[in-house]
């Protein structure tokens, strides 16, 4: 791959199309870099001007006398590619095309260009950035190649004055982007890079990424996804970051409807493009964010609190207002963070302090009175003592800064000293003064009540998460016939009904056989069955079979079994007139209990994923599903089941008996690893519903579909 410390780091930068009005883009964004101390040079290329805004100015980019590093396009779309070539011809071993143009635009001749911007790239070895871009901008090197407004000279310095974890920023969207720095930076929040990837026609986002987190001075990286252009980039990426201790924050937009194999398969119907992100982001450590300032808040506690993440979930809550503190208390607790009362040594310090009216419970109301004689940070501090607690948030105005300027000193060495997260929520808006020495000392601030609780759970989890990760990894190997399996497949069509798919999980130990075929009615009189039973057409044309009426339920006696063989047949035959009928199956009715659903779906980008859901025909109205990429290890297998807004009802409600857990988990090993081998054959898989019975009693496969792949 191109070198992208030659795009990030260039040392002379030529503007090609850089003009005199800083009204208009060509000029802003020359207008923009001088705004700030780069320490290379610029070099404005226009055909018909010596001087740009005071700069010797140049016809072309081979008439510049110097080397040139990086060279800036904002031209009109078609002449990119012969200034590319220009560039190439020159040596210059990075371009950022702020044209737009390409293969955004409707039609052909945009992404030809495209296309084009690609072969002479790859031609000239050149990191190469957009186009359809605002640019990027390297904030330690004071570089911003952008004609984003929010990059022009303000009042407050591009990086703030503290020593929190820097964050970078790289966005398919540049304004989107340079918005998460703009909210960041009044929070004193210090950034790294902004890098906007528009139509990504060279360098991808996870190419970036992946280069920034080599980066010393990136700890944090923000991500505004709108596609994936090399699905198998995550993955590795991911990891790399986890083992670095260096957090993916990311924001994914767009969603897509399941394709036409919605209409056989429950899992497809259920597969959207966003929720197969969101069981990627899961699968590795990346924290999603809800919207703009959500992002930002959560970069915010890790960029302050980065060496000192929570170690559980438990939090104290110390305030002078106690609706205020009752409220962080509910927000907390909807977080799912844990609020316990203080341990009695604690409690017995603060009580000393505290007027009648306060009150040493978790939340702690320490009264006006208190935060006068001891101040928010020695008060958080006993609190941060207590054994009982992971963090602290402290509710306060923080609107007078002549207030927290008397507790400088005590705040600068808690800061230090303390060896717990401390968040502070303000109520009101924080003052500058307030924010800034607040940050300087250690803490992290937070206007949205929502977002304190949040990112504080976030954090928790991440360390959890990343812990678990570095462990080392036990992989079970799990008794399978994969040949056996393979040929059962190849002997099917592009859809197996029921008795087909059972024969072919059997071969990975799921479910017990594929029960009786029969292909007459008159075959149910050799039958033997010992309690109701249940009959059901097979036929691959009717993968819905109650849809169809083709299954009948509670058969008992072979007179009942031979009329509802005879029913159900008729019925199967009337709804698909052309479908071929394999028989009825006959299987003995499962006992009670939990039923579920386990699936898997192909997705286009990511391959398999596991769909693990409540089950039965109200799947697809309650959705209460989850998806996971395969293969599936017994830990994260248990973590999905409890991750299920109905895993209450598998362990047990109002005296019920705890499900056989253990059980299915089982089974979502063996699917995934069956999904897994056979990546390349398998479009979909329902198992619908399994029915786990109670503890110790395992469970049943009830129906199973298996669709291949229509490209075979």
């Amino acid at each position: 791959m191109a070198d992208i410390n030659a795009l990030l780091w260039p040392e002379s930068v030529a503007i090609v199309g850089a003009a005199d009005d800083t009204s208009i883009l060509r000029g802003r964004i020359l207008n923009v870099m001088r705004m700030h101390d780069f320490a290379g040079s610029f070099h404005p290329v226009n055909r018909k001007l010596d001087k740009v805004q005071g700069l010797q100015a140049y016809p072309s980019i081979d008439a510049i006398p110097e080397s040139v590093d990086l060279a800036v396009l904002i031209i009109p779309a078609e002449a990119v590619a012969d200034e590319m070539i220009r560039c190439g011809e020159a040596g210059i071993k990075a371009v950022q095309i702020l044209a737009s143009g390409f293969a955004e635009e409707p039609g052909k001749k945009g992404e030809a260009m495209q296309v084009r911007i690609q072969e002479i790239a790859k031609q000239y070895d050149m990191a190469v950035a957009g186009p359809n871009s605002e640019g990027f901008t390297n904030l330690v090197a004071k570089l911003c190649v952008t004609f984003s407004t929010t990059m022009e000279m303000g009042e407050q310095p591009l990086i703030p004055d503290n020593t929190n974890g820097r964050i970078a920023v790289v966005a398919q969207s540049g304004g989107v982007g340079y918005s998460f720095f703009d909210r960041g930076r009044p929070k004193e929040l210090p950034f790294s890079y902004i890098v906007s990837t528009g139509n990504e026609a060279c360098l991808e986002t996870l190419q970036i990424v992946d280069h920034l987190l080599n980066d010393d001075g990136t700890d944090i990286v923000l991500m505004f996804m709108e596609d994936v252009k090399t699905p198998e980039l995550l993955a590795p990426v991911a990891e790399k970051a986890l083992r670095a201790g260096k957090p993916l924050i990311a924001i994914k937009v767009g969603q897509t409807e399941a394709g036409a194999r919605a209409a056989q398969s429950h899992t497809g119907a259920l597969a959207g493009a966003y929720e197969v992100y969101q069981a990627q982001f899961r699968r590795y450590g990346i924290i999603e964010g809800r919207d703009q300032d959500d992002i930002v808040d959560l970069a915010q506690g890790f960029s302050v609190h980065r060496n000192l993440l929570p170690a559980g979930k438990r939090v104290g809550i110390f305030t002078a207002s106690g609706g205020a503190g009752g409220w962080m208390a509910d927000t907390a607790a909807a977080a799912g963070l844990e609020i316990p009362e203080l341990d009695t040594a604690t409690r017995t310090s603060i009580d000393a302090l505290l007027p009648p009216y306060g009150t040493s419970h978790n939340p702690v109301d320490g009264t006006a009175q208190v935060i006068r004689q001891k101040g928010y940070a020695e008060m958080s501090e006993m609190i941060a003592a207590s054994d009982n607690v992971d963090a602290v948030i402290a509710v306060s105005s923080a609107r007078n800064p002549v207030g927290w300027e008397h507790e400088r000193d005590r705040l600068m060495r808690v800061g230090r000293e303390t060896k717990k997260p401390i968040l502070l929520w303000a109520y009101h808006l924080p003052h500058p003064d307030v924010q800034k020495l607040v940050s300087q000392a250690g803490f992290s601030v937070y206007s949205n009540l929502r977002n304190c609780a949040t990112t504080l759970s976030a954090m928790a989890d991440y360390r959890a998460f990343r812990e678990d990760f570095l462990k080392p990894t036990e992989v079970k190997i799990i008794d399978v016939d994969k040949k056996e399996a393979r040929a059962r497949l190849d002997q099917s069509g592009p859809v197996l009904s029921e008795h087909e798919a059972r024969h072919v999980l059997k071969t990975y130990g799921i479910g017990y056989g594929a029960g009786i075929l029969l292909e007459r009615a008159e075959d149910t009189a050799k039958l033997s069955i010992d309690g109701p039973a249940v009959l059901k057409v097979q036929s691959p044309e009717i993968p819905h079979k109650t849809d169809a009426g083709a299954i009948a339920l509670n058969i008992r006696g072979k007179q009942a079994l031979k009329a509802a063989f005879e029913t159900i047949t008729a019925k199967a035959r009337a709804f698909a007139p052309d479908a071929h009928i394999q028989g009825v199956s006959v299987q003995p009715m499962a006992a009670d209990g939990v039923d579920v659903i386990l699936g898997i779906h192909r997705d286009d980008s990511f391959g398999p994923m596991l769909m693990l859901g409540l089950g039965g025909i109200h799947v697809e109205v309650l959705k209460d599903v989850i998806f996971a990429p395969v293969p599936i290890q017994a830990d994260e297998a248990r973590r999905l089941v409890h991750r299920l807004k109905a895993a209450p009802i598998l362990d047990g409600l109002r005296g019920a008996a705890p499900a056989d857990v253990d059980a299915l988990i089982d089974v979502i090993v063996r699917l995934s690893q069956f999904a897994a081998d056979f990546a390349g054959e398998i479009d979909e898989i329902d198992l619908n519903p399994i029915r786990v019975h109670p503890q110790g009693e395992g469970v049943s496969l009830l129906d199973a579909l298996i669709i291949q792949r229509r490209s075979l």
